[in-house]
């Protein structure tokens, strides 16, 4: 005769015997399905970032290349410290939005790596909440960003006590941010970029011009131009205010000028960037640097001298 598995169910109590509580009572139940979800929610999972789709508002008019670059590099060598928020996708079973950490989602992808995620139940007003609420312990968001990320919650019929919770600051500074944010439209702002250098007094300066039609159409002309992306994103903000101030020349940007410093043989000494800003030596040998500073004297000297040759009258 067979054995019955220590785990088969299959058993039948006597009629006699006491009747016995199976179940916990359903306040416990729920306590018990509330600590679960939490546990769930703090979480770290693994996600593959093709299941990741946008979500709430557009709070980031694109991204520095430079920056992504630095992030990219970060997280390929250290790996991802901070993990994003996503929700469940509302229609889509098995698939997910981003509620905030767009930039960390966007290397990630570019790496092919795989994104470290909380999950948590989120309907659409805890979505941008949350958003609007970590967009303000974030200081790389410029003040374009943070009014234009203003003006589409008002534009979804969030009222503006909400706005204001949700970023963080008072009812008269939303309004504030409403005037600039709702002036533009977004295609128009991914355009001219986050532009962090540019604060509220320029945005507004930007605002009176383009009421009057011919102001709009001169900027909108210009940002037509094959060169107008080539600039950063603050120089295409002077440009687009030149262009409706219809002054005759945008002051343009120097480039900088990058020069290497290599051996006779070639091997790479040290890096020379020169802005308009300053001059940045990037030493690649070790030792280089200090060559410099005990030679310093010297080299100004030679300098002075050349100077002084080329124009004698200084």
């Amino acid at each position: 005769m067979a054995r019955k598995g220590i785990l088969n169910t299959n058993i039948t109590p006597k009629a006699d015997a006491p009747a016995r509580q199976r179940m916990m009572p359903s306040s416990a139940v729920g306590a018990l399905q509330s600590s679960l979800t939490k546990l769930q929610e703090n979480a770290v999972q693994d996600i593959d970032p093709a299941l990741i789709d946008n979500a709430g508002m557009e709070d980031r008019l694109g991204f520095d290349h430079d920056d992504q670059e630095r992030l990219k590099a970060s997280l390929r060598e250290y790996g991802q410290q901070v993990p994003v928020l996503l929700r469940p996708h509302p229609t889509a079973r098995g698939r997910y939005e981003i509620v905030y950490g767009r930039r960390r989602l966007a290397a990630l992808r570019e790496l092919g790596m795989p994104v470290k995620a909380m999950v948590r139940q989120l309907d659409d007003h805890a979505l941008v909440m949350a958003q609007g609420q970590e967009n303000n312990t974030r200081t790389d968001l410029s003040f374009i960003e943070k009014a234009s990320f203003a003006a589409q919650l008002d534009t979804a019929g969030y009222e503006r006590q909400n706005i204001a919770s949700a970023l963080s600051i008072d009812l008269p500074m939303v309004s504030r941010m409403l005037k600039v944010g709702k002036a533009f439209d977004l295609p128009f702002l991914r355009q001219i970029g986050r532009a962090p250098s540019i604060g509220r007094e320029r945005w507004m300066m930007l605002v009176d011009l383009f009421a009057e039609q011919p102001n709009r159409s001169r900027a909108a002309q210009h940002m037509n131009r094959p060169d107008f992306l080539m600039l950063d994103t603050n120089a295409r903000f002077e440009a687009v205010l030149a262009a409706a101030q219809n002054r005759k020349k945008a002051p343009a940007p120097v480039p900088p000028r990058k020069t290497a410093i290599t051996t006779a043989d070639g091997a790479p000494l040290a890096t020379v960037k020169a802005t308009d800003k300053g001059v940045n030596i990037a030493v690649k040998t070790p030792g280089f640097d200090r060559w410099i500073e005990e030679n310093a004297p010297d080299l100004v000297n030679e300098w002075f001298a050349r100077w002084q040759a080329e124009d004698p009258e200084q």
